[in-house]
């Protein structure tokens, strides 16, 4: 069996290496979560599961029909392994859109892709990802490609407005004398040369700290990047860098960037920059072949994403409330006059001091089929606890809420509440990543909406 070199799969999903597919009779069409890599991928990959380190969080060891497999865990993005085999993981919702065909349909892939570019413009250091209609174009490609496309993309702006030259220091033992004479080296270099100047002078060069470490992000990605577009574009911006040299301490040429007065265009080039010089990932691959990994923990992608959407739509809608991310203050019990066990709801609703809805995050996917949507009990438990901690249990009415990602098998919020006792009430939401009609944010039911629930739910912010 020929494994592939390119792969895409979604969260859980399995990898099995190419020998134990051949002698467990794998079939495609009958393992549809379970992709084959090659036998050295698979080592390397099992080597990094067993190790202690932290990427051994990002696969577990599974037995599937009689076949040892490693499961991708709550993580999406991009893996390289030495055999330069590509393993791309898309969000778990994108199983959720059934879209034109079945889970890994085409479709299907296309829609998980746009979501994850979307979420992570919430993260730090990903706000320059670009994610309208023109951009979303290219999200055909993996996801690797995507971002060198718009890297590469960004670069080329840049060239067409110009690199920007700056005065570089030079010394040099010369046969004419130009800008100062460097006294105590001339002494001890020319004392038999009388001829020649030991000179200090400026430079007006390309050779500046932000133009080198572009054209060492321009190689690097020319390593990683397969697709002929891409690599045509590279070639272009290789010939314009060519008299740049690259950069030989990334640390030590970013903490010298300096963007004089009319270089803001350098910037979204240099935030693309960074993250491919770095590693290119917030959860390195380590180990000794130092593999390319691009990964993302989606819980944390998920609630940050909803918490800017909301504080940005809060805003506009209700600018008299305020919205605080995982806080704190609250426990759920005390020992011998001591706090234990706090309780920390992703995000809390206020107006002034006073709490007014706390609203948690699940990266999980509901069913509205299944037996009570899926919902575990153990989530509801917990913002039960939010419910009797974080708002007063004199005022009736207090809400919480359980957010949950949209996706065809709930794509509606239950039409009313859970009641939490006589006061408390939980909505179970969704929240719109991705829609047709450029809208984010939680689908209220009716009932929440003529309550004094407050509905967040605006155009979306570009």
């Amino acid at each position: 069996m020929r494994a592939k070199k390119e792969i895409t799969l979604f969260e859980f999903d399995c990898l099995v290496s190419d020998d134990n597919a051949a002698r467990s009779g794998y079939d495609s069409s009958d393992y549809s979560h379970i992709q084959v890599v090659s036998n050295k991928a698979y080592e390397y990959l099992k080597s990094l599961c067993l190790s202690d380190e932290s990427e051994s969080k990002l696969l577990q060891l599974r037995r599937r029909r009689n076949m040892e497999v490693l499961q991708v865990q709550n993580y999406a993005g991009v893996i390289f392994t030495p055999d330069r085999t590509q393993i791309e993981v898309l969000p778990k919702v994108g199983k959720g859109f059934k879209g034109e065909g079945a889970d890994n349909s085409e479709s299907a892939y296309e829609k998980a892709r746009k979501s994850l570019l979307v979420m992570l413009r919430a993260l730090k250091g990903f706000s320059h990802i670009q994610t309208s209609s023109a951009n979303i174009a290219s999200q055909k490609m993996p996801l690797l490609e995507v971002f060198i496309s718009q890297f590469l993309k960004s670069v080329n702006v840049l060239v067409k407005r110009g690199l920007r030259s700056d005065y570089v220091r030079r010394e040099d033992n010369l046969a004419f004398l130009k800008g100062k004479l460097n006294v105590g080296k001339q002494v001890k270099r020319n004392y038999i040369n009388k001829h020649k100047f030991y000179c200090e002078y400026d430079e007006f060069l390309l050779d500046r700290p932000a133009n080198r470490l572009l054209h060492s992000a321009l190689l690097k990605v020319k390593t990683i990047s397969r697709t002929a577009v891409n690599q045509k574009l590279l070639q272009e911006l290789e010939f314009v860098f060519n008299e740049v040299p690259q950069s030989s301490d990334y640390k030590s040429d970013f903490t010298k960037v300096k963007l004089d007065r009319g270089m803001s265009y350098y910037q979204v080039p240099l935030a693309w920059c960074k993250l491919i010089l770095e590693g290119l990932s917030p959860q390195s691959m380590k180990g000794d072949s130092h593999a390319v990994s691009l990964l993302f923990p989606m819980e944390k992608v998920f609630e940050d994403y909803v918490a800017k959407v909301l504080k940005e739509q809060l805003a506009v809608t209700h600018p008299e409330l305020t919205i605080s991310s995982q806080v704190t203050g609250e426990y759920l019990a005390s020992y011998d006059g001591r706090d234990k066990f706090s309780l920390r709801p992703d995000l809390v609703v206020k107006q002034g001091k006073s709490n007014q809805i706390v609203l948690d995050t699940k990266w999980k996917l509901l069913d509205t089929k299944l037996s009570n949507s899926n919902i575990s009990q153990s989530d509801i438990y917990q913002l039960f606890a939010y419910a009797k901690k974080y708002l007063a249990d004199t005022n009736a009415g207090k809400d919480v809420v359980l957010i949950y990602p949209s996706q065809d098998n709930f794509n509606e919020p239950l039409l009313s509440p859970f009641k939490l006792g006589d006061r408390h009430r939980l909505w179970v939401v969704p929240f719109e990543i991705i829609n047709t009609d450029d809208t984010v944010g939680i689908r209220w039911p009716c009932m929440a909406k003529e309550s004094n629930t407050v509905s967040i739910r605006i155009k979306a912010i570009e």
